[in-house]
């Protein structure tokens, strides 16, 4: 009897960590298909410029971001250029100069922000510069695998607002085949997780507006 209760703990401790095991390989598997699905929304190739909105927005991060910007606005899809994320101190001179272009090329239509550090920030820098200037549609521009996860956030913080998505394509960066690539690999899965939490307070949000919309009066 006394040996019997003495083993009883051990095969307790046992069953719950088979079950822990199982629970972690299925949370595994879900992540990994939730990786796969979302690697399949990264764009693979950019839309053509064709139709024109009232602004477009440029997230810093990269040079091609700003460079593709800068082409569409001198093609005339917009009249102004917003860069949101810029660094204090920046100024729409020394962007061009990084951009290798004239100081005053184009400088009368860009406009930079400086309060955002973060996606979202991004979003709410925007959505504030747009009311702003009246705007109601925009070209976002911002690399292929940030691409989902900025449409979540800009598409909340303005819902009325018309989001043409520009994805540029960073050479360093390897769509296809991805899993050969340990720096594209792990970059996605940093995305993909960064999407997760983003979706979560997309969804969030919705229910608190639900929730303090009053009801309809009969």
């Amino acid at each position: 009897m006394t040996a019997s209760l003495a083993r009883h703990p051990r095969s307790g401790g046992r069953r719950w960590l088979r079950i822990a095991l199982v629970v972690g390989a299925v949370a595994t598997m879900l992540w990994l298909g939730g990786l796969f699905w979302f690697v399949a929304q990264v764009p693979r190739e950019g839309p053509p410029p064709e139709d024109r909105t009232d602004a477009i927005v440029v997230l810093t991060g990269g040079t091609e971001r700003l460079e593709t910007g800068l082409k569409l606005l001198a093609g005339g899809y917009a009249g102004k250029l917003f860069v949101s994320g810029v660094a204090r101190g920046v100024d729409v001179a020394q962007l061009l100069r990084v951009a290798r272009r004239r100081p005053d090329d184009l400088a009368c239509c860009i406009a930079v922000g400086y309060a955002a550090d973060n996606t979202a920030g991004n979003a709410r820098e925007t959505a504030e510069w747009m009311r702003a200037e009246g705007y109601s549609s925009l070209r976002l521009v911002t690399a292929s695998y940030h691409m989902p996860r900025s449409l979540i956030e800009f598409r909340r913080a303005m819902p009325e607002v018309e989001i043409v998505p520009h994805a540029v394509f960073p050479p360093q960066f390897k769509r296809d085949n991805w899993w050969l690539w340990p720096g594209s690999a792990a970059l996605l899965a940093s995305e993909f997780n960064k999407y997760l939490v983003a979706r979560i307070r997309s969804v969030e949000a919705l229910r608190g507006d639900i929730a303090t919309t009053p009801p309809v009066q009969p």
